[in-house]
């Protein structure tokens, strides 16, 4: 009972924090779910408790994501990106109130589809799961091959494999003379906020502040509120239509049943099929737009549960991410040897904890979007400094590799995400292939160095 309690408590304040961050444009995934999820695992929540927050925390965060993609016309944060040409057509029309309510029905509908199927194809994948654990080496350097040739910046992502690697297990191997043991959260937090920490070193260059500088404020024009239903707490199959609803049923399902692709990728994809199907542009942006959104959950969730519940180690780029925390947050969860959710909870924990977090965040987030999203908006817009947030979650970072290693683990942190960084931004080297490439790194190595 006591785990229940504590698993409820940190559903709610998953579904309160991750609602209002999913306010905030331009909030990656990664950058602010992994200090998050980290700080809680290290405080010692139960495992249970830790699921449960993870999974309100998905859907809060890609509930709200929607409110300034539709309402102001810009990504709400990387999953909402697909989603700015159908939000931006309907805001042409005056109709932005539209998109929003069609992206955030789709999102709860998609959400609840995604958690039961993706526990019956992790059952189904389980019985390989020694396979890929005994493996997981060179299934990590293949992976990070594939990811990386299909990322933006392909060959150059392709060649930087073993660079990145050498510098990963240089850092690693630096460390641990110093403070003989091997750091790890260190590592994953320095590529989480790699981009993040980049921007903030170009605008303090002289030579490269040009790039972010801009000579004039953003003007935002805001629809006004159009409420069409009655009630605090509207029904999410009542603002879709029938041909909507199965849209979202129909993606959440094919996108539930994978794993290894790029999520962002997998929006795109399940969006142009349900836009292909559907006549009149007003109907394909909307229809898009829920199905996209549906997909956004779905994904997440998918990709989460399938690897930690089959294999116990990260094989997607959620799990590769967002999810890391769920794997591998020594000294309470490890891949190497596996100990982490996938070990410490039965399959049915994850089925009753993740419809906790799930029913809790709609609660708290699918109301507060649908009936507050002006308001907390022109709130957020004018009262919040992103800056501040920024600094905020480097802040986290810090703390939380101090408390791994002190000086030595930040200094490893901050020379990864100045790397990951800079090559995410001028080279397109994603994030997943650097985490890719920092689990398969000692594999490469000792492949290449013959250790």
């Amino acid at each position: 009972m006591g785990e229940f309690i504590i698993a409820l408590v940190l559903a709610v304040v998953a579904g309160v924090v991750f609602s209002l961050l999913g306010l905030i444009s331009g909030t990656d995934e990664t950058a602010v779910m992994v200090p998050i999820t980290l700080i809680v695992v290290l405080l010692g929540a139960p495992p249970v408790a830790v699921f449960a927050f993870f999974m309100a925390a998905v859907m809060a965060k890609h509930l709200t994501h929607a409110i300034p993609t539709a309402l102001m016309g810009v990504p709400g944060d990387t999953m909402a990106t697909p989603m700015m040409e159908h939000a931006n057509f309907l805001r042409r029309l005056g109709m932005p109130h539209i998109a929003l309510r069609k992206m955030i029905s789709g999102g709860i509908i998609g959400a609840f589809i995604a958690l039961p199927v993706a526990l019956v194809f992790a059952w189904v994948l389980s019985p390989f799961g020694s396979f890929f654990q005994q493996n997981s080496g060179i299934i990590f350097t293949i992976a990070g091959i594939i990811i990386a040739y299909l990322s933006k910046g392909r060959w150059a992502s392709v060649l930087l494999i073993l660079p990145m690697a050498m510098l990963y297990q240089g850092l690693d191997a630096l460390s641990f003379t110093n403070l003989e043991k091997h750091l790890s959260i260190s590592f994953f937090l320095g590529i989480a906020i790699g981009p993040m920490l980049v921007d903030l070193l170009i605008a303090l260059s002289r030579s490269a502040r040009s790039q972010v500088t801009r000579q004039e404020m953003n003007t935002y024009n805001l629809a006004p509120d159009r409420k069409a239903w009655s009630g605090y707490f509207p029904n999410p199959f009542k603002v879709l239509t029938k041909k909507q609803t199965g849209a979202v049923a129909g993606t959440a399902l094919i996108s539930s049943a994978t794993f290894g692709l790029s999520p962002v990728g997998m929006t795109s994809m399940m969006g142009e099929l349900v836009g292909s199907r559907t006549k009149g542009q007003y109907n394909k942006a909307t229809s898009s737009l829920a199905a996209m959104n549906g997909v956004t959950e779905s994904t997440y969730i998918a990709e989460t549960i399938i690897p930690l519940v089959a294999f116990g180690i990260p094989l997607s780029p959620v799990a590769l991410g967002p999810a890391q925390p769920l794997f591998n947050a020594p000294p309470v969860f490890t891949s190497d040897p596996i100990n982490n959710l996938h070990t410490l909870m039965e399959p049915i924990d994850f089925l009753i904890y993740g419809l906790m977090g799930l029913a809790i965040a709609s609660v708290i987030a699918y109301p507060f979007s649908m009936n507050y999203a002006r308001k907390a908006t022109v709130f957020i817009m004018t009262r919040i400094s992103q800056e501040a947030i920024i600094g905020m979650f480097i802040g986290l970072v810090i703390v939380l590799s101090f408390y791994e290693g002190g000086i030595i683990a930040s200094l490893v942190t901050f020379s990864v995400a100045m790397a990951v960084g800079l090559l995410n931004r001028f080279l397109g080297m994603s994030v997943g292939v650097q985490f890719m490439i920092y689990y398969g790194s000692s594999w490469m190595i000792s492949t290449l160095i013959g250790q």
